[in-house]
């Protein structure tokens, strides 16, 4: 197979590492790659410092909508959805189901990892502010993880959730880190949703499992949690500016590029939903350059020729990886080590290229664009 920039990806099956038992389900949950979620710690003294008082109106207004819990009944499958999931199930071809069932787990893992840190802070703060948040994204976060994983358990299998916080490795992250990496993230997991839920409801033909029909009105908790971290950067304008933007480039080139490549080892998936993925991917990160603008200074610009062979040749080099980590021993190393060496090259590469400087105002909220 070649890549539009020539790029020629050794063929991998999409049966290795087939997810089968309990077992395969809980060492994908537990994997700390640079492609699968994480766990994090963070500075909990700090996090109590936080200080929200000049955004007052808008955090409370903020505050004032979580209470409301407009989604209270919405993470509840019904008799419908669990005959619909079990017809389709069965027409899933080997491929397909196993690119569901990763989707499936890094999207449980994910979600999970985001309940086990907001809960962490909530018990480790006194802030009123920040308690008060924390005790509602935790209360979000627990119910999407745990609608995936009934999905999950459709196939007979299903992620431990008390084990894996209990076994999966943490990591360290100081609080502006979360604040850049979670704003981000939860805006793009708005755009992914938001552009799944639109495709399918143009083609409901391609719709092969009931949980996307969910998918509208949970972009309402992704896009309100990400307006949260907007208002703790926005409360506290120094996390935007001088050495900090740094930083904030770096998530937003680390966050594009985890999803581009993470994405392109699924593509039967986007197949099925009438997808091709690199379009897919370009059409998220279109969506989330449009929002981060209010907050972030800058944006990266996806359009730039440069940009898009370097995430074509990241998804090249994660393939040699995987290629050179199947084949072991000492020569398996070698590769291994050489290729990813290139691929932090070509990561920053990245974070070099020029970014679309930011002159929106910072005040303005954009409504989700359903």
């Amino acid at each position: 197979m070649t890549t539009e920039q020539g790029f020629a990806t050794p063929p991998v099956s999409p049966l290795d590492g087939a997810i089968e038992t309990q077992a395969h389900v809980m060492e994908k949950a537990k994997a700390n790659t640079l492609l699968s979620p994480r766990f994090y710690s963070t500075d909990y003294a700090a996090m109590d410092r936080i200080d929200v008082s000049s955004m007052r109106k808008e955090w409370d207004a903020m505050l004032a909508e979580y209470e409301g819990d407009n989604n209270h009944d919405h993470f509840q499958r019904t008799e419908e959805f669990s005959e619909e999931a079990r017809v389709l199930m069965a027409r899933l071809t080997p491929e397909l189901r196993q690119e569901f069932l990763d989707f499936l787990i890094s999207s449980i893992t994910s979600e999970y990892s985001g309940c086990v840190l907001y809960n962490e802070i909530r018990k480790n703060v006194t802030n009123p502010d920040i308690k008060a948040l924390m005790t509602f994204m935790t209360r979000d976060e627990s119910r999407h993880a745990s609608f995936i994983n009934q999905s999950l358990k459709d196939y007979g299998l299903g992620v431990d959730l008390v084990g894996l916080k209990r076994t999966k490795a943490y990591t360290y992250f100081k609080p502006k880190y979360i604040f850049y990496a979670t704003y981000l993230s939860e805006k793009i997991g708005y755009a992914r949703y938001i552009t799944i839920f639109r495709q399918l409801e143009r083609h409901p033909e391609k719709r092969f499992h009931p949980i996307f029909r969910w998918f509208e009105r949970w972009c309402n908790d992704e896009f309100r949690h990400g307006e949260s971290f907007a208002l703790i950067m926005r409360a506290n304008p120094s996390l935007l500016r001088g050495g900090n933007k740094l930083w904030i480039r770096f998530f937003l080139v680390a966050v594009y590029a985890t999803m581009y490549v993470r994405d392109h080892t699924r593509p039967k998936l986007h197949e099925a939903m009438g997808f091709e993925s690199t379009a897919y991917d370009y059409e998220v990160f279109r969506i989330t350059n449009a929002i981060t603008k209010q907050v972030f200074p800058m944006t990266l610009d996806i359009d730039s020729p440069v940009f898009r062979a370097c995430l074509a040749r990241l998804h090249h080099i994660s393939a040699q990886v995987d290629a050179a980590k199947a084949r072991g021993r000492v020569v398996g190393r070698l590769k291994q080590l050489s290729w990813s060496a290139l691929g932090a090259a070509t990561f920053a590469r990245l974070y070099l290229l020029p970014t679309v400087p930011n002159e929106l105002p910072q005040q303005v909220r954009m409504a989700p664009a359903w």
